[in-house]
């Protein structure tokens, strides 16, 4: 019998026509299922099949190259470890929009924002306020779970494309989590390229101040397209709410804790836990009618209102009114409705553990590394491998570290210094991954905001516009930051 420790079969070496089969699959029959046969509702379970066929025509090449089934399994179960924090913090966010809608403080937030923001800059506001939560937090995670839905429930109140207003809660929470010393990315992108935190975000001010100021005058020039908006039901709709709802700004001091809970760097998963709790017990305190209605009972009882609680926290609640404008702001999907983007999630690690057990990740990224001489070829190829592992990994954190290790000899050998690949990591690896709706930001913001990601990816400018932007200002020569000469 062969000794199976010195007689293991070789791996084939992947070639470029294989390594690219299963990503050309996978687009060619996401295309079909979005265009043709399901839309917006291929999220339901559709795509999730197809990035598991996906792993499988993968998982074949590898079996052809003698990759062992235990190593792409094996990569699976990383890939689906690794993103075990994001699954919990989805059921999480699930659990605290339920509470939040039954103890009155996301209505709260659109009563009283309704009667501040208008519809002219309402737009340009989401971007400022979103920037502002994002840059305090350093999540844009958490700054869509809080403020980023109450902006959603204003704007379909005043009549506002969603994927408009989703496109521009996305484009100021990115903005912080690009820029924000508390992010986790900007914190990973330095230490990838070889710079420190503060060299590498003064750097990104290049790039990232134009993108934003262009982001905010195309989102001023939409606000000033929808004076119309708004105008008519504002006044019936105050009266909806505070007829549903006890309205007080003491709601408002559970955002404020669970906001204040991420500046002081609490972890996001036990902040979000505190402000769900919280939550319920405001609505226990503020909404016991509600709560009672939530459990299905009608009498008031200390066991009807634990029912009415946890129906909030784990299935899908809706509060009832006569206001059409309205009930999708009073509905809520609690813990279950997040199901399908944790579905989803787990199918796109399927298919980015196969893919890097095969070789077919470093052979593309190889391939791109290798396709340009120039400096400008440089930062092409690293654009290029940050939106191709966006894609194909499904994970942000991946785009950013397999081109950052990838990358940095390449950078210093052309004399660049290492804050030129750490900006080019976040302009093109942070920012796009919420535009792909299989990845795993990408199907977080979908799934907490309520509005798919196709719907809002034309409007996130901010995310557009950052990869552009950091090859235009190459190609311009502008401010490239060579290395310094050792001192002799």
């Amino acid at each position: 019998m062969t000794d199976q420790l010195t007689d293991k079969p070789q791996k084939n070496a992947i070639t470029l026509v294989e390594a690219l089969i299963p990503l050309i699959f996978l687009v060619i029959l996401l295309s079909f299922n979005v265009i043709y046969a399901f839309g917006d509702a291929s999220l339901a379970g559709s795509n999730q099949f197809i990035l598991f066929l996906s792993g499988a025509v993968a998982a074949l090449i590898g079996f052809k190259n003698k990759v062992p089934y235990k190593s792409m399994m094996n990569k699976i179960s990383k890939n689906i470890k690794d993103t075990s924090g994001a699954i919990y913090i989805l059921l999480m966010v699930g659990a605290l929009s339920g509470t939040w809608l039954l103890s009155g403080i996301i209505p709260s937030m659109v009563y009283y924002g309704l009667q501040i923001l208008h519809p002219s800059y309402f737009l340009v506001a989401c971007v400022l306020i979103c920037s502002l939560i994002s840059v305090a937090t350093g999540s844009s995670w958490t700054t869509s779970a809080t403020i980023g839905i109450a902006l959603i429930g204003i704007g379909s109140t005043l009549g506002f494309n969603l994927g408009m207003v989703a496109g521009a809660v996305v484009s100021g929470a990115y903005f912080g989590d690009k820029l924000s010393p508390m992010s986790d990315t900007t914190n990973l992108a330095p230490a990838m390229a070889g710079t420190d935190l503060f060299t590498h975000i003064k750097y990104m001010m290049i790039t990232t101040i134009p993108t934003y100021v262009l982001t905010l005058i195309i989102f001023i020039i939409l606000g000033l397209t929808q004076d119309n908006l708004g105008k008519s039901d504002i006044n019936s709709t105050l009266e909806s709410i505070s007829s549903t709802f006890n309205v007080t700004p003491w709601l408002f001091i559970v955002p404020i804790v669970v906001i204040g809970l991420i500046i002081k760097k609490t972890e996001p998963l036990i902040a979000l836990l505190i402000g769900t709790l919280l939550g319920a017990l405001f609505a226990f305190i503020f909404q016991k009618d509600i709560v009672l209605q939530a459990s299905g009972e009608t009498t008031a009882s200390g066991i009807n209102y634990y029912k009415g609680i946890m129906n909030a926290l784990t299935v899908a609640t809706e509060v009832p009114t006569d206001n059409e404008t309205l009930k999708d702001l009073f509905k809520a999907k609690g813990m279950s409705g997040m199901l399908g983007t944790i579905w989803l999630v787990l199918c796109a690690m399927v298919f980015g553990g196969v893919m890097e057990a095969i070789g077919a990740l470093k052979k593309i990224t190889q391939v791109l590394m290798n396709l340009f001489q120039s400096v400008f070829g440089l930062f092409a190829s690293t654009v290029a491998s940050c939106l191709t592992l966006n894609f194909t990994t499904s994970d942000q954190y991946l785009a950013i570290v397999v081109p950052g290790k990838m990358f940095a000899k390449a950078y210093k050998d052309k004399g660049l210094a290492p804050e030129n690949l750490s900006r080019t990591l976040e302009d093109s690896g942070t920012v796009t991954s919420v535009l792909i709706p299989h990845n795993t930001c990408g199907a977080y913001q979908a799934g907490v905001l309520g509005v798919s990601t196709i719907e809002y990816l034309p409007y996130a400018f901010f995310n557009i516009i950052s990869p552009f932007m950091t090859l235009i200002v190459v190609a311009l020569n502008f401010n490239i930051k060579l290395l310094k000469p050792k001192a002799v």
